[in-house]
């Protein structure tokens, strides 16, 4: 087993993993060969234990990008459920949860593989305020009143799908709640920072480091 930590590091999925020749991590049904693994983790002062597996992204360790915007988020003022929007294998979400048992922190993916990963990690980790459920993009999320949303969303699914991710979860927000997106300079920061001030009227950056920039806007 490797032993990973994000340390203090200011560190989706909907549609997430690792791409292979015809295969994306936003597949529904990935067909790479399944070679699982697992990691340790340190996430929010805990430490986690990740399986993983081909066909989904970031297999051998939490990516940076996840990483920043799990260290970075901070608990909406208005109640709510919390909704992790690509969850992939599950370290946004099941890092936040054990924080705020009283809320539910719904976690979609459009992958299957993602999914079946996620619950065995969250019973591996003892989460239970939590709901995995599949979803392509927020398409089947019938729950309104988030308190926020978190994504880290599929750049490589085209810029449509992540506008259609930041629409539709600034829509399911609670009036109050706080839209949460990683999303790198080079990969269409600065116009979905504009497409989430059209929005919200304003979007923060939170954080930013190696590119990466963490975007917040308040409904």
């Amino acid at each position: 087993m490797t032993q990973k930590s994000a340390g203090s590091a200011a560190g989706f999925c909907l549609l997430k993993g690792e791409m292979v020749v015809a295969d994306h991590y936003f597949s529904n049904k990935p067909n790479s060969e399944h070679r699982p693994q697992q990691f340790t983790f340190d996430l929010r002062g805990r430490s986690y234990i990740f399986e993983t597996d081909a066909g989904v992204f970031s297999k051998s360790e939490v990516d940076f990008g996840s990483r920043l915007l799990i260290e970075t988020f901070e608990w909406p003022e208005v109640d709510g459920p919390i909704l992790d929007a690509g969850c992939g294998y599950g370290p946004i979400g099941l890092s936040i949860a054990p924080e705020q048992l009283n809320r539910t922190v719904h976690m979609i993916d459009v992958n299957e593989r993602a999914l079946d990963l996620a619950r065995k990690n969250a019973q591996r980790n003892k989460v239970e305020n939590i709901r995995i459920y599949k979803s392509d993009r927020l398409q089947d999320v019938t729950e309104e009143g988030f308190g926020a949303v978190l994504t880290n969303p599929p750049i490589r699914a085209g810029k449509d799908v992540v506008f259609d991710m930041i629409q539709t979860g600034f829509a399911k927000l609670a009036e109050g709640g706080d839209l949460w997106v990683v999303i790198q300079k080079k990969q269409g920061a600065p116009s979905a920072m504009k497409e989430m001030e059209r929005l919200a009227g304003s979007c923060d950056v939170a954080a930013k480091s190696k590119g990466y920039f963490i975007l917040r806007a308040k409904k």
